[in-house]
């Protein structure tokens, strides 16, 4: 399944070296400083890494975070802001802007960029292990949860910590409600989709299928219309995969429909069901091509060359015959101009995102430590602020190797 899933690209950052000359004034505070550094600096590393895995991110994403939620969270037993939130000044690109980043002089404005390049990861992470050859159903269950943390990682963000942003995102940066609710919605439609291809494997009944199916085609068109008030020139892209995803579950949908249908000796509109599918499914071919003729941000997925979208083809056509067939032979009910309603509600299988929660403060953050933070002295970054409009350079992420399609099977 190489190539299956679209996905932009990771937000990229200026270096910091929380280098606060005077201000850190002991030991302690000293080695604070150089800790958040050294642990930033891996953390930015594992993103691009190909060896990292979850268990490593996890390490990393901790190690930064507790350190940095020294600068957030109160420490001197009051209610009152920590001194060193608006200390340091920091900058993150974009997604879907380009290399052009946003500036803010706040640690949460860098704790909640950082943790949306993690939730990125963890999707990027669940698309290459889904791209791998034979893969297993451990693997497969790694896919979906990877899914399901990025989601809740994204989550957590939206209702706990973008709120607390003095300045607020601009339109159609990672931080605004749209962006961030559509890359909620895509981790729990695609971690549907593992879930519909082990239906599949294990031949559940069509009834469950179906339903899924159609709660994902439902999950991509709420997507898709996420994003309808954001500028086509960066959005057209992601827009058309959630289009053609949308179409290829409709497809699905209808087309385990049928059999339903005819099961309850329904067959004319068994036989309108299949048509619909078919519909669908060349929609869903065009808009493929559509797709990858779109310029845009992020990797290019190839979702019609896979033996998961081809095989659904061959599924439509062989099951209409039969229901055709059927209705010839037997049934010889009329065919609806219109396709039947599709009442399908997915009783089992639905995803939820998997809750996220920040490490606690660092033990060396002590308020004891915090004390000798003095902010009366002499701050370097303070009068030299990066400009806002000077470009970061991309991170270099690790080529998805095609590997050899299963079409969805697991080992």
């Amino acid at each position: 399944m190489t190539h299956w899933f679209h996905r932009n690209p990771l937000k990229a950052t200026a270096p910091v070296s929380f280098s606060f000359y005077g201000v850190a004034a002991s030991p302690a505070a000293n080695k604070i400083c150089n800790d958040l550094k050294a642990a930033r600096a891996r953390l930015l590393e594992m993103f691009t890494d190909p060896t990292c895995n979850p268990e490593i991110m996890k390490n990393a994403t901790d190690s930064y975070f507790s350190l940095l939620q020294g600068f957030i969270v109160s420490l001197d037993g009051t209610t009152q802001e920590n001194k060193m939130r608006f200390i340091q000044n920091f900058k993150w690109t974009d997604t879907l802007q380009g290399n052009t980043p946003s500036a803010q002089q706040d640690a949460v404005f860098e704790l909640v960029s950082m943790t949306f390049n993690v939730g990125l990861w963890y999707s990027k992470f669940a698309s290459r292990l889904a791209g791998k050859e034979n893969i297993t159903e451990t693997e497969a269950k790694e896919v979906h949860k990877s899914l399901r943390i990025a989601a809740g990682i994204f989550k957590h963000l939206k209702d706990a910590h973008i709120p607390r942003l003095i300045t607020p995102a601009e339109k159609g940066r990672d931080l605004e409600l749209r962006v961030i609710d559509t890359y909620i919605i895509q981790c729990q439609a695609e971690a549907q989709e593992v879930t519909i291809a082990r239906a599949i494997e294990l031949k559940h009944n069509a009834s469950l299928i179906g339903a899924l199916a159609f709660e994902t085609a439902n999950f991509y068109k709420k997507a898709d219309h996420t994003l309808n008030s954001l500028e086509p020139d960066y959005t057209s892209k992601w827009r058309k995969y959630f289009q053609l995803k949308q179409a290829f579950y409709m497809a699905y949908a209808y087309c385990y429909n049928g059999p339903m249908l005819l099961a309850s000796d329904k067959c004319g509109e068994a036989v309108r069901s299949l048509r619909e599918a078919e519909k669908y499914y060349t929609k869903a071919e065009s808009l493929c091509k559509e797709y990858r003729q779109t310029k845009g941000p992020g990797s290019t997925a190839k979702p019609s060359e896979q033996l998961f979208f081809t095989k659904l083809g061959g599924l439509i056509k062989n099951t209409l015959e039969k229901c055709e067939r059927e209705n010839g032979f037997i049934y010889f009910q009329k065919v609806p101009q219109d396709p039947p309603d599709l009442e399908l509600k997915a009783s089992y299988g639905l995803v939820e995102p998997i809750a996220f929660e920040f490490p606690s403060v660092s033990p060396q953050c002590t308020p004891e430590v915090y004390a000798t933070f003095d902010l009366t002295k002499n701050h370097k970054d303070d009068k030299a602020k990066p400009k806002q409009e000077e470009e970061v350079k991309p991170m270099k992420e690790p080529d998805l190797k095609t590997q050899k399609d299963t079409g969805c099977s697991i080992s």
